[in-house]
């Protein structure tokens, strides 16, 4: 759908003022002290390190592409088989929530060792995209019409036939939308494996290179240029997604109540345990095949290392002791945060449906947000909020925001005209739209959105405390990487696998209730 002229001379004319008001506090060094420069001055540092650009920014792009490429396709694999066998989904909900979970600055240390060259990087920046893509797979190929898909089968059409009339048609602007958000999160996991791998290329390397030399507008000028590398990434998706979906979108309401199923507890609890064994025998398959290459058992610890570790062994209570006391400061901001962002995401993504100029104008401040590396802002988010809740909540709301965003504004796009006309018929206005008509419609999307930041808040906590304010799971595990403790390292990373599952699993549980009582299951 083509943007009314006034939409985009609002667009502009909105990043033209935010622009003159950053150079207007920049150069007044309203804010913490100079260490947020002004546009011109961050112009002028990105000039004269011009010469230093070229080979970081390929080596950051050419990993982050190959992660995009490579996590995407999986993830949309992987999404089709989940569609179509929901055993395979169930199955692997485990493995899909530790991979999404997992806080990718645990494994940097880990898989620099592990693995050769750069491909820690694309590992990291294809594990980024994997969980958002297939969320958006399932999604979208799941909220279907039930009588289309009733419709094939009466001409004769099975699974595959549905799958490629129905489900692939169906889903497809909402699986455009998860690869848009992907392309972002791909920049930001290359970034974040540069900042451990000691590469001599990349912009993470550059960062980290240029942090003690007191520039505020280099280290500005490098992240920019990191979200840059993301909005011209989003833009080419978001173009295909026009070119490709068009305004194609659902015609009908999928109708029908949610029928009550029959409860198979015995069977219940054989997919849980399947669900919960998978990463742990990929654990110890990924152990056993690194150790047949020679990487060192010290570095790599299987689950019964871990074990002894935390339970067996003479220290073990003093590990527990210590997580225990680290997980207590790292949980309540995660999920304070997790709320806050996607309170945050939900009110922005309302206010750009019914302004599409303002969400156009606000749009490349999200994507500062999420492709930014947070090395670079996190001074100037400690001077202006504090190295306490305040710090904390401003990351871990920049890393939760921007996913939950894109998918909540997919879901309200998508709501039919026919619709909109209804409610317009009626004599109701946008607030009846929004009320009867758009939040029901697009709440399993705002389950999904749920569902993405749930894991990525308590990571965003992780992030603050490594980078800021030196308390709980982040900052132990920053200690732990000094001291080369790679069982520590393990445990932190095991447990916060664990506590983002939880996360997650109380999320799935309350989108299940409200789909029920909305009568919205998947098809």
């Amino acid at each position: 759908m083509s943007v009314p002229r006034s939409h985009g001379s609002a667009r502009w004319w909105g990043l033209l003022a935010l622009l003159a008001l950053w150079e207007l506090v920049g150069r007044g060094q309203w804010v913490a002290g100079g260490a947020l420069p002004a546009p011109s001055a961050v112009l002028l540092q990105w000039w004269a390190d011009r010469g230093d650009y070229p080979a970081h920014l390929w080596g950051t792009l050419r990993t982050a592409l190959a992660g995009y490429v490579i996590g995407n396709v999986v993830a949309i694999a992987c999404g089709m088989a989940f569609v179509r066998w929901r055993g395979a989904e169930r199955l692997m909900a485990g493995v899909n929530v530790t991979l999404f979970a997992m806080p990718t600055i645990a494994l940097v240390p880990i898989l620099v060792i592990a693995l050769p060259g750069e491909t820690p990087r694309v590992v990291l920046a294809a594990l980024s995209v994997y969980y958002p893509t297939m969320v958006a797979t399932v999604l979208g190929m799941t909220q279907v019409d039930p009588r289309l898909v009733d419709l094939v089968h009466v001409y004769g059409g099975r699974g595959a036939a549905v799958m490629r009339f129905v489900r692939w048609r169906s889903g497809l602007p909402t699986l455009l939308s998860g690869l848009r958000t992907a392309a972002p999160a791909a920049v930001l996991g290359s970034l974040l494996a540069e900042f451990g791998s000691g590469g001599s290329a990349g912009l993470g390397t550059y960062l980290i290179g240029s942090l003690g030399r007191g520039n505020p507008a280099r280290l500005w000028g490098i992240g920019l240029t990191a979200t840059l590398i993301s909005a011209a990434a989003y833009a080419t998706v978001g173009l295909l997604a026009r070119r490709v979906a068009g305004d194609s979108l659902p015609a009908s309401v999928p109708l029908g109540r949610v029928q009550a199923q029959p409860r198979r507890r015995l069977q219940d609890w054989a997919w849980l345990l399947a669900a919960v064994a998978m990463p742990v025998l990929l654990w110890w398959a990924f152990v056993w095949l690194m150790r047949a290459r020679g990487v060192s058992e010290v570095v790599l610890r299987d689950p019964l290392g871990l074990w002894q570790h935390l339970v067996a062994s003479e220290q073990a209570p003093q590990h527990l002791q210590v997580l225990g006391m680290a997980l207590l400061e790292t949980l309540p901001p995660a999920l304070v945060g997790m709320v806050l962002g996607l309170g945050f995401a939900f009110v922005l993504a309302v206010v750009t449906t019914f302004w599409r100029g303002l969400g156009d104008t606000l749009l490349p401040v999200s994507l500062v947000t999420q492709s930014m590396p947070l090395v670079a802002l996190a001074p100037l988010v400690v001077l202006i909020f504090g190295r306490d809740w305040g710090g904390t909540l401003a990351i871990t709301v920049s890393v939760t925001f921007f996913p939950a965003f894109v998918t909540i504004v997919q879901g309200l796009q998508l709501v039919p005209r026919t619709l909109d006309d209804l409610v317009r018929a009626n004599g109701g206005r946008r607030r009846a739209w929004l009320q009867y008509v758009a939040l029901p419609w697009s709440l399993p999307y705002l389950c999904a959105a749920a569902r993405l930041a749930a894991p990525r808040a308590f990571l965003g906590v992780m992030i603050a405390e490594w980078l800021a304010t030196g308390v709980g799971f982040g900052n132990l595990l920053n200690e732990s990487r000094g001291q080369m403790d790679y069982a520590m390292i393990w445990s932190v990373t095991v447990v916060a696998v664990l506590v983002a599952v939880v996360l997650h699993a109380m999320t799935v549980a309350a989108e299940r209730r409200l789909l029920r009582r909305f009568a919205l299951a998947p098809a």
